[in-house]
């Protein structure tokens, strides 16, 4: 695909102006396939995985399409988490001011009568699927004025149990609106779905399957016995890195983690769906800026997190599938930058993770996934050595006892302040909605 200008695809001046304040002066390869398309008022089938660019994507050419002076709302992105419909409200917010447009997020865990006042005042909506159908029922504001649906991470959604919401806020829109659906895949219920909200769609497919693991993480499996674990987790933690997010399957392992790593001299921050937003953006907040460079999470509560300073994904409980190591793994390597995915593997969990590793086309040193658990050619009691530190100029966490798999090119420069939060901009699609589940 040649390269072409934001100008090029039919952006206005007014919003390329905004693009370039923030320091954003050429389109990633998904904005350049879908821009012109959702200009042209097509209704748009995307598949493209975390931190690509999806926000922008269909964000830019959304704010060029509404008038200011007309009804509001005019348009409503729909996100599975509060984390992610924040930060898609902060996404795009300045290049909507560019044209005197309005933007409100509305999820749960903050205040209803406000965010009602807001939304209905606002020209682009950026909801949860759960609180939009609080507003809606206390008649907040109708969508009878819709004329672009956006359904961002739609394939979450659906696996977080939401269609049935979302199905209704559809029939809520206006017939003749315009539909946007980006997801990670557009097979089985996914596709589907995105057919029947859709009219002669146009299609775009870009960057890997969600099948496939992404090419700028390393990904390792490190073999563990259970009373070594929480070794392990701190031997890699007090590695050279950057920040690093911790996955648990539970909220309360969660809590329980972060206070087992205190223990050990590790500071860390606990994420999940029993913290108050509040808390939640503090948390968020102290993690981005460094000052706490461990964030522990569940899996619903680490949706829509983006940060580009995360080096490190470490799942100290395995993933349960593996969409969900996807998704997980999807926290880092972002916008080109190369990330570090560390899977600790108990003795009874090997024959699971192989499988895993085999169908997302992972190299690993598990043994075949049909043997008997722990038969793995590394011992199932096998802890981490220590580390040296790397030399200078080499790469975070690029050296040590550990399995290798694959890996890419070495890291870029590392980037700071100001220009690393308009590389996030830019290339995360998102993003922060409270899911009907809480994890």
């Amino acid at each position: 695909m040649s390269k072409q200008s934001f100008a090029d695809l039919g952006v206005s001046g007014a919003v390329v102006g905004a693009l370039s304040r923030d320091g954003i002066s050429e389109p990633f390869a998904v904005q350049q396939l879908v821009i012109g398309d959702i200009l042209a008022g097509r209704d748009v089938l995307t598949r493209s995985p975390t931190g690509s660019g999806k926000t922008l994507a269909f964000g830019i050419p959304l704010v060029d399409r509404i008038q200011s002076d007309g009804p509001r709302p005019a348009a409503l992105i729909l996100a599975p988490t509060r984390e992610l419909a924040s930060q898609i409200a902060v996404d795009i917010r300045s290049i909507a001011h560019a044209r005197a447009l309005r933007v409100t997020a509305v999820y749960g865990g903050a205040g209803l009568v406000k965010q009602a006042r807001d939304a209905a005042t606002s020209h682009i909506l950026v909801a949860t699927p759960g609180r939009l159908e609080d507003l809606l029922a206390r008649r907040a504001f109708s969508l009878r004025d819709i004329q672009t649906l956006v359904l961002d991470e739609a394939d979450r959604m659906l696996d977080m149990g939401f269609k049935p919401a979302v199905d209704r806020i559809v029939r809520a829109c206006p017939r003749s609106r315009q539909t946007l659906f980006f997801s990670a895949t557009l097979d089985g219920e996914a596709g589907v779905t995105a057919r029947s909200y859709t009219t002669d769609p146009v299609t775009h497919e870009h960057g890997p399957t969600q099948r496939r693991a992404a090419a700028e993480v390393e990904h390792r499996f490190l073999p563990v016995s259970e009373e070594g674990r929480i070794e392990a987790l701190v031997s890699e933690l007090e590695s050279d890195r950057d920040l690093a997010l911790v996955f648990v399957r539970t909220k309360r392992g969660a809590d329980r983690l972060v206070k087992r790593l205190g223990a050990h001299g590790v500071d860390a921050l606990a994420m999940h769906g029993n913290k108050s937003q509040r808390q939640r953006e503090i948390a968020l907040a102290r993690f981005e800026a460094g000052k706490v460079r461990t964030l522990v999470a569940t899996d619903v509560a680490a949706r829509g997190i983006d940060i580009s300073g995360i080096s490190h994904v470490i799942n100290f409980d395995p993933p349960g599938d593996h969409d969900s190591y996807v998704h997980r793994v999807g926290r880092t390597g972002r916008a080109g930058r190369q990330g570090v995915a560390i899977t600790l593997v108990g003795r009874h969990e090997q024959r699971e993770l192989a499988g895993l590793a085999d169908h997302l086309g992972i190299a690993h040193d598990l043994g075949p996934a049909g043997a008997p658990n722990g038969s793995g050619r590394a011992g199932p009691g096998v802890t981490p050595s220590r580390r040296r530190k790397p030399s200078k100029g080499s790469r975070p966490g690029a050296s040590g006892g550990h399995q290798r798999t694959s890996r890419s090119a070495q890291a870029g420069p590392r980037e700071a302040g100001s220009s690393a939060r308009r590389r996030r901009r830019q290339g995360a699609g998102r993003r922060s909605g409270t899911p009907a589940p809480t994890a």
